[in-house]
């Protein structure tokens, strides 16, 4: 097998494992914060050893900066923490990036007119969620900028920057910077911009893609924004993240995409989609989580993944719970080769008095149908929400926009919200 397609999907044994883990230790990412605590507590071995599976860890952000402060309704803190003693998920164990990056940090680049942009030939990592703002290095201090040239290994770059304005008050800055080897087997390129209006609109973002000499290539976005919800008239901050890289030879690849949402009062909303493939393995992966804000809570994830011999297994779960009440299911499957098929469905519902009925069953004849005494537990509020997000996002909430010209006011879209009828 080609060395880099091995290190770009990176497949360990198969296992499978019960109970919910926790990405990351850190703020930032789905999992547990710092004082966070994990769901499920069991790990299950699955009866099949092919080696594939749907790799899954962040790479978390720094703690929010409490020096920013922003004057917006706190979030009432929630009634019910998380330590289920059974959860029912499975989640993939999470191998080592698949890429080995030559520069290890991010080289900031336009903090002076005469420096040269570097060489960005690194793929992405994979499974490393979000990133902060900070991380990218994001800096203004050039805003009309035309330049190429050659270095000494004649490599080539060139860096230019501009900005573009619209109606309503319509801004976009950008910087775009790019360069190749000198026989042209390798190219990157990226782009910056700040985009804001009169409505209150604010976006900050990133795209970067690339190809190298042994016929990798990679594209990777990031961006966040501020808005005000045209609905509920609160402040939302929006967050997503997408990449896929694929290596030069083997039918290999994989791609991602992350996305956070979160208002002033608590609702919040992430999930990811994951797909990964080494010649005729594959695997896939969706999860979600959904805050109301107000207590009640709904999780899910669904996976599934195919060996190279045609073993094919998934996972799915889902709980739902408000006030202490709530339920728990899921279903966890297997199919060989040989087209023969395994399954247990499995579930749980919580009272809310210290009772919890829980039922299943599966192809092989097993079943059961028990109440038993059990505390309930679950996260009713994200462990990173509205106030580490806000810490998290000083450079886009510090966009300015244009300066409104006097008599001059917005144009606010209410989009199809219907008139009121006329008076009788």
């Amino acid at each position: 097998m080609n060395g880099m397609a091995s290190r770009l999907l990176d497949f360990p044994t198969l296992v499978l494992r019960r109970g919910r883990e926790s990405d990351s230790a850190k703020p930032g990412r789905r999992g547990g914060g710092q004082g966070q605590v994990r769901l499920g507590r069991a790990w299950v071995s699955c009866c099949c050893s092919d080696p594939v599976v749907p790799a899954r860890r962040t790479m978390s952000s720094e703690k929010a900066d409490d020096t920013w402060r922003f004057d917006l309704q706190k979030v009432v803190p929630a009634s019910h923490r998380v330590r289920v003693r059974a959860t029912p998920s499975m989640p993939f164990p999470s191998p080592q990036s698949p890429f080995v990056p030559k520069q290890e940090k991010f080289f900031r680049r336009c903090t002076q007119r005469s420096f040269i942009p570097q060489s960005r030939d690194t793929p992405p990592k994979r499974d490393t969620g979000i990133a902060n703002e900070k991380d990218w290095g994001i800096n203004w201090l050039n805003d009309h900028v035309n330049e190429s040239g050659t270095n000494e290994d004649g490599s080539t770059w060139y860096r230019e920057s501009g900005e573009d304005l619209g109606e309503n008050g319509y801004r976009c800055r950008w910087t775009r910077m790019g360069g190749g080897s000198h026989d042209g087997s390798s190219e990157w390129k990226e782009t910056w911009w700040e985009k804001s209006d009169w409505n209150g609109y604010r976006e900050l973002g990133v795209e970067k893609s690339g190809r190298n000499a042994e016929g990798d290539s990679w594209w990777e976005t990031w961006n966040e924004v501020l808005y005000q919800d045209e609905w509920s008239n609160l402040a939302r901050i929006e967050r997503s993240a997408q990449k896929q890289a694929k290596p030069g030879t083997e039918n290999a690849g994989w791609y991602e995409k992350w996305w956070e949402k979160y208002d002033a009062k608590g609702w919040t909303e992430k999930g990811a989609h994951k797909y990964g493939r080494l010649n005729e393995q594959s695997w896939w992966e969706k999860w979600g989580e959904h805050y109301d804000g107000r207590g009640s809570v709904l999780k899910w994830t669904d996976k599934w993944a195919e060996t190279e011999l045609g073993t094919k297994w998934g996972d799915k779960w889902e709980e739902k719970f408000f006030a202490g009440i709530g339920s728990r299911q899921g279903e966890t499957w297997h199919v060989s080769p040989s087209n023969d098929r395994w399954s247990r469905t499995w579930g749980e519902e919580h009272f809310g008095n210290g009772k919890v009925h829980k039922y299943g069953k599966s192809t092989t004849g097993e079943s059961w149908d028990i109440v038993v005494d059990e505390e309930t537990y679950y996260e009713a509020e994200p462990h990173y929400g509205w106030a580490d997000v806000v810490g998290d996002s000083t450079q886009l909430l510090s966009i300015q926009p244009r300066e409104r010209p006097p008599g001059v006011f917005p144009n606010l879209d209410f989009g199809s919200i219907p008139l009121p009828p006329p008076p009788e």
